[in-house]
């Protein structure tokens, strides 16, 4: 063994080792030298012998030193579980018919103070799990596997929108105003203007302000902060996809919202109808189209409509023990009793259609439904997975929409919009009728990796500070007797 070194020549990863030479006989050997590298995760020396497994992430291999044949023999004997090494040897099959590297060369590259515990059963401490991740990666089989699952899934959806004719661009991350959507925003400071500057709560009025200037179809994939709580379907800093096609509507975009969905898991698992959390879930489309009173109706027997008088509405939802304040319209409160009593009982896929336009600030009128707008929620098991419109391109009833937000934020609602005269100056030239559409990817990869917790589809979930500081060790786990 050299000194470590700045580069090693990796010919294969360990898992393509051991699916390109699987169908070695016990006892051959295939004269073939391969050099790879990776960590070593377990160590079993046996007195002249001594055999191993080095992981990397595409997959694992078995190693095979020899007293004999490999260098400082009792120094690769002692390496401990997560070193880093590069190893060079004869690809051969044991007596016992176990793909190995024959090892006639090695590096240390590495080294790990730290264990990764015990090597069955991985790091089953949530906070280390989350607060260190590159521990989970490594202890825990499978939790790499969503990560790239993920980024399949968002190359998926790049090529289908490519494929589609849209062009995907970048906004800016730090806005001036917080708008796009209802939502607390995340303050900063510019110190080079000597303003506040919120954390985008959506892409939404950019991408539309991008429409009006000639692009067609345009999308963004890109991280959205929202100042809001933590749960298991809900992280402040997320990633969204919105998208936007001129000359179309709402129901242009429920067919593209399921090309995407339904599209991108028979891409990635030939077939359309999934299991999540033990439940069939069948994405195949058409899916259904339902308006939210109609779901309201069909899971608690309350009819419900926006032209209600408003003290009936409220004690509608007094009955179904459903609060909201006194300043609440009617659109208002039926959403609340949807959200409430409803949403978590669709298993879906659903389309659910035509919101109250009260609480619909940015989304058309609907164009037979008075009070109503024409917009959808794409709700499946349970969850709601993006929002959609027929985009409201009339600036007059945009600057009284976004009056009527700042009138509620005025009355104690801290999510409410606030007038953005930079997009209504974009409305004046001119948009044309245009779907737009947000979709959650943390959410998109929850369904498809079929985990209940939007941690464990986030790379580094946010977190609440440490009681003690300093650091922990994450190898409390009882250490593996055979390191």
């Amino acid at each position: 063994m050299s000194q470590i070194g700045y580069r090693f020549e990796k010919t294969s990863g360990a898992g393509e080792l051991a699916r390109s030479f699987a169908n070695l006989a016990p006892g051959e050997e295939s004269g073939v030298v391969v050099s790879t590298a990776g960590r070593l995760m377990r160590s079993r020396p046996q007195g002249a012998v001594a055999f191993a497994e080095l992981r990397d992430w595409t997959g694992s291999i078995q190693l095979f030193a020899l007293s004999a044949l490999t260098p400082e023999f009792d120094a690769f004997c002692h390496l401990s579980l997560g070193d880093w090494i590069g190893v060079k040897g004869e690809m051969v099959s044991t007596r016992r018919g176990e793909l190995s590297v024959k090892v006639s060369s090695w590096e240390l590259l590495a080294s790990a103070r730290h264990g990764f515990g015990d090597k069955w059963h991985g790091v089953n401490d949530p906070d280390i799990r989350y607060r260190q991740r590159e521990v989970d990666l490594w202890a825990n089989e499978g939790v790499r596997d969503i990560f790239l699952l993920r980024s399949k899934v968002i190359t998926s959806i790049r090529r289908r929108l490519d494929a589609a004719g849209f062009v995907e661009v970048e906004t800016p991350v730090l806005h001036p105003i917080a708008g796009g959507a209802t939502a607390r925003p995340f303050i900063t400071h510019y110190n080079a203007l000597h303003s506040e500057m919120y954390l985008r709560i959506a892409t939404e009025l950019y991408l539309k302000r991008c429409v009006v200037g000639g692009f067609e179809r345009v999308f963004e994939i890109g991280r959205t902060f929202r100042n809001e709580g933590l749960s298991p379907r809900h992280n402040p800093e997320f990633t969204m996809l919105e998208l936007y096609q001129a000359y179309a509507d709402y129901t242009d975009m429920m067919a593209i919202f399921e090309d995407i969905v339904a599209g991108t898991a028979k891409e990635l698992f030939g077939t359309t109808v999934l299991v999540y959390q033990g439940r069939q879930v069948d994405l195949t489309p058409p899916w259904r189209r339902a308006s939210l009173v109609e779901l309201i109706a069909e899971h608690t027997g309350v009819e419900l409509d926006v032209s209600m008088k408003l003290e009936d509405l409220q004690s509608a939802a007094t009955k179904l023990q459903v609060p909201f304040e006194p300043w609440y319209g009617p659109g208002k409160i039926i959403l609340e009793v949807y959200e409430k009593t409803t949403e978590a009982e669709l298993w879906g896929p659903v389309f659910v259609c035509d919101h109250p336009k009260e609480v619909s600030p940015l989304a058309r009128a609907h164009r037979t439904k008075p009070g109503y707008a024409e917009r959808f929620e794409p709700i499946i098991a349970g969850r709601e997975l993006g929002n959609a419109f027929s985009e409201l391109n009339d600036p007059d009833e945009q600057r009284e929409r976004f009056e009527d937000q700042e009138r509620e934020r005025a009355l104690g609602d801290d999510e409410a919009m606030t007038i953005d005269w930079d997009y209504l100056r974009a409305l004046d030239l001119g948009l044309p009728p245009t779907g737009g559409l947000g979709l959650g990817i943390d959410r998109l990869v929850m369904l498809y990796a079929d985990v209940a917790n939007i941690r464990e589809v986030v790379l580094f979930p946010a977190l609440r500070a440490e009681e003690k500081p300093g650091h922990q060790d994450p190898a409390a786990a009882p250490p593996d007797p055979e390191t």
